[in-house]
């Protein structure tokens, strides 16, 4: 019999499962406390609830949490992990440590619809959707769980795709029945699906880092394909209606190519459209996937476009190039391992 998964359920979720079976209400705070701030593995693990609610508790449920399969880590310290998951796909994590932070870096996928051109999860098609328990699961199984300070949705899949199993793992990892982390330690990324967008903006107070890669519509759409669906200038007039002047903070991804998209006139339109949005932009180096046809611009490039976008009032910067020796890019690592198997 296929147990239920507790892990990835709500305060209310779990307090509705176990009055069903007769047990006190107070003991869903007693489970949560024991999946999301003391992390155990098994039901056995909780000792403050009774031997007979335990074994009453393991015939039908089950924490739910996994170990990553394999890890490999590249000689800046990045760490990329592989977790398997219940229907023996795989997915990744990244681990980003740094001087001031140690941040993770979440899938919310198996794979992914949008196809972008230089995103190689985008390249094995979509798989499945993820449960809150899977993405929870990533942030709270690797060995450095309890040093993370600072989460990212910017792995395998597109978050607003996911909507609903991401907005529980939101809300889980900032309540104070779970993980309690400030939403301000949370960044979700997202190329621009509108309509998530709209309901992430209300219902969460996460940051929220929109990838956009090209200023021009016509050019943007020949790298991602979603500009067709939901064009840039409509993300950018939703924002607008926001207040980012504040705690909470919109930043924009913008991997830079090698003459697509590194020139004066798209620095010059980056200033245009971002004009009254109280924003940060990330410039990051393009990490090379087979195929395909891109190459990264050159750091003197990427030097004039950052002190151009800052000397007109949007604060730009370099994101650190990390892990480029453990297969960086989102996806390869998973693609590999999956392919590995199908040999065997």
């Amino acid at each position: 019999m296929n147990k239920t998964v507790l892990l990835g359920k709500t305060n209310d979720e779990i307090k509705e499962l176990i009055v069903s079976l007769g047990m006190p209400a107070f003991t869903a705070k007693q489970i949560t406390e024991w999946i999301y701030k003391k992390r155990v593995f098994s039901i056995d693990e909780m000792t403050n609830i009774s031997v007979k609610n335990r074994t009453l508790l393991n015939e039908s449920f089950e924490v739910g949490r996994t170990l990553p399969v394999h890890f490999q880590e590249s000689t800046d310290g990045t760490k990329k992990y592989l977790f398997k998951t219940p229907g023996a796909q795989f997915i990744e994590s990244v681990y980003i440590p740094e001087e001031d932070r140690k941040t993770l870096c979440v899938s919310s996928q198996i794979g992914c619809k949008m196809n972008c051109k230089f995103c190689m999860t985008g390249k094995m098609g979509f798989v499945s959707q993820l449960t809150s328990a899977e993405i929870l699961n990533q942030i709270m199984s690797i060995d450095e769980a309890d040093q993370l300070s600072n989460i990212v949705f910017m792995g395998m899949g597109e978050p607003f795709d996911n909507l609903l199993p991401m907005l529980k793992t939101l809300e889980i990892m900032t309540a104070d029945y779970g993980c309690a982390w400030s939403p301000r330690r949370i960044t979700v990324s997202s190329i621009g699906l509108i309509p998530g967008l709209k309901i992430f903006l209300e219902k969460s107070e996460c940051h929220l880092a929109i990838s956009l890669h090209s200023p021009f519509p016509d050019e943007r759409i020949g790298i991602m394909p979603i500009e067709k669906a939901y064009s840039i200038t409509d993300v950018l007039k939703e924002l607008r209606k926001h207040d980012f002047s504040k705690q909470r903070r919109v930043s924009f991804e913008y991997i830079m190519f090698d003459g697509l998209n590194d020139s004066m006139r798209h620095a010059v339109e980056m200033v245009k459209i971002l004009k009254g949005i109280a924003c940060r932009i990330n410039l990051i180096r393009y990490h090379a996937i087979p195929g395909v046809d891109l190459k990264t611009s050159k750091t003197e490039k990427m030097v004039f476009f950052r002190d151009y976008l800052t000397a007109n009032g949007v604060t730009t910067t370099i994101r650190k190039s990390r892990g480029e020796d453990i297969f960086a890019a989102c996806g390869m690592l998973s693609t590999s391992e999956k392919n590995k198997e199908k040999a065997e």
